[in-house]
């Protein structure tokens, strides 16, 4: 694993990298890009964003690299939207979660090198040594409430599987959904999720998927929740296992939601850890720490520290982390804990209120580690 910042005097603009890029296999970066405000219209900086994009394939270090998934947390989505270039060969996540650094946008981008990329019926298709890494994003609804548009999404979503041959109770690994106004209209996401889950064979004695939900706007103003996900085709059921952290963290269900704490995917050469959105909590499903940033924030580290061990990794090997605050308050002491504990980890910190009040804080993240296991194929 290595990491790197590079700032881009001419455009104003910081690339924070974690690459993975074992020799003679496929290679992975994630990357956030950052922007200094300069006091300008967001067209203004979303060009400076796109001329980084833009230039990232054509550095040495990207030699051979191509874009998989761009997710951009803007400051007001549907007033954005529009100065938005329209791009079909990567899946595209646009959300309203205000970067907390005083710009516009934010964005983290994934790229790989030796697979080969296509959209097929949009949905963006990675392939590579038998596997379909199917990625889609930006799922929405344009009417009813967030129970019916939570249903009407993942019925959408899922008739996509199908076209692959894939289901999402045996293929899907990673989801977000993000909702309008968490504190209202997370609990019809929930359960309209629950009941489709239940339809789809996943239930509490099965498993379910790694999930983050989480206050976030979409740009149609119509849209109270928006979907996206990660699929996996060709793999072995023995390749994917769940996480629990059970010292630490309770069974979601046992709180009325529907999702595993995290996923390992194992392969030959390495093994992918996706790490749902974690919070200050105990084995009872208690809010830790009520009111105080500080003692939150350390509590969801190690939660989350825990769960990687479980996953046979480390802070060492994530790659990036996405954090959200409910509070702009805490931004600049949340900041620098995070600088201080992970000065190298490509992060993005985005005001996002999370699914109780109670908690301040948020994060979720994605490791790749090295593996050596000759019973499955390389990634």
């Amino acid at each position: 694993m290595n990491f790197s910042k590079k700032h881009i005097e001419e455009l104003g603009i910081t690339l924070e990298t974690a690459s993975f890029t074992p020799e003679g296999g496929v290679a992975e970066w994630h990357v956030m890009i950052h922007v200094e405000p300069r006091r300008e219209p967001f067209q203004e900086q979303m060009k400076r964003v796109y001329a980084a994009e833009d230039m990232i394939p054509t550095l040495p270090e990207f030699e051979g690299a191509h874009y998989i998934l761009k997710r951009y947390f803007l400051s007001d989505s549907t007033n954005q939207l529009p100065f938005m270039r329209k791009e079909t060969e990567v899946s595209i996540s646009i959300i309203q979660q205000q970067p907390l650094d005083g710009s516009k946008v934010a964005v983290w981008l994934y790229l790989q090198r030796g697979t080969s990329v296509q959209n097929e019926n949009g949905m963006i298709v990675s392939t590579h040594n038998g596997y379909r890494h199917l990625w889609k994003m930006g799922m929405h609804q344009h009417k009813g409430d967030s129970a019916w548009q939570t249903e009407s999404v993942l019925i959408e979503y899922e008739e996509a599987l199908q076209n692959f041959g894939a289901t999402l109770a045996d293929n899907c690994i990673r989801t977000w959904f993000f909702v309008r106004d968490v504190d209202t209209q997370y609990a019809g996401m929930v359960k309209a999720r629950r009941e489709n889950f239940i339809e789809q064979g996943l239930t509490e004695k099965t498993h379910y998927i790694s999930s983050t939900g989480i206050g976030g706007t979409p740009a149609d103003p119509r849209a109270l929740v928006q979907l996206g996900a990660y699929a996996l085709i060709g793999f072995e059921p023995s390749q994917q296992r769940y996480l629990y952290a059970p010292t630490h963290l309770n069974p979601t269900y046992e709180y009325g939601v529907t999702f595993e704490r995290g996923t390992v995917m194992e392969y030959g050469d390495r093994g992918h850890v996706f790490i749902s959105g974690t919070a200050s909590i105990d084995n009872k499903g208690n809010v830790v720490h009520v009111g105080d940033i500080v003692k939150q924030t350390h509590r969801m580290w190690e939660n989350v520290e825990t769960l990687l061990a479980e996953g046979n990794a480390s802070f060492e090997d994530v790659m990036q982390i996405v954090v959200y605050l409910r509070d702009t308050a805490d931004y600049e002491i949340v900041r620098e804990m995070f600088e201080q504990r992970f000065p190298h980890t490509p992060c993005v910190i985005a005001l996002a209120p999370v699914c109780r009040p109670t908690w301040l804080i948020e994060m979720e993240c994605i490791a790749v580690t090295p593996r050596r296991n000759p019973r499955f194929r390389d990634f």
